[in-house]
């Protein structure tokens, strides 16, 4: 982690897992089978099992390994996001939001590309990973503990089925498309 990078952690401290775990109850709540919101909230379980996998690999091929998987689900997840539901956040009055959250997806690519060039077994990776997921937690608990309750309240029925449907599109352009 660089200096900057501690500077930032040091002023800004994470979420409790009790707010997290409330956050998260409250987004459950919200959701509706099927629905953009249901559709994101898998995927966040799916990126945190994935960071776990991620961290616990016991050999440098698979640990690489678990990072593609992570990279293709994290990918795919804020290209769906982007596409789809920060434009929402937008037209719902939520520009500051929708905003935000863009710069912080472009800075997780942008550092899930650099943890591609540390040796996967080294103290530095494991830095650089417990860095990106824990700005990744941050953002989560944003979108779930507010940003995405606020769209599903304010958002109509027809706005609620073309963003599910535009969010599927997306990731399953991404994240499902033949290697």
């Amino acid at each position: 982690m660089s200096i900057i990078d501690k500077v930032v952690a040091a002023v800004t401290p994470p979420e409790s897992e009790e707010a997290r775990a409330k956050a998260r109850a409250k987004a459950e709540a919200a959701a509706r089978p099927g629905d953009w919101l249901s559709q994101i909230l898998d995927h966040h379980r799916q990126i945190e099992a994935l960071f776990a996998a991620v961290k616990s690999a016991t050999t440098a091929e698979a640990r690489r390994e678990a990072q593609k998987r992570l990279a293709v689900i994290l990918t795919g997840h804020s290209v769906a996001e982007e596409a789809a539901i920060y434009p929402a956040l937008a037209a719902d009055k939520q520009v500051g939001h929708a905003e935000l959250a863009y710069q912080e997806q472009s800075a997780a690519k942008m550092e899930m590309g650099l943890l591609e060039r540390l040796d996967p077994m080294s103290q530095d990776y494991l830095d650089k990973l417990e860095h990106i997921r824990g700005a990744v937690a941050h953002h989560v608990y944003s979108e779930e503990g507010t940003w995405f309750l606020e769209l599903a309240k304010d958002a109509g029925p027809e706005e609620q089925a073309m963003i599910t449907q535009r969010y599927k599109e997306e990731f399953e352009r991404y994240a499902m498309a033949p290697a």
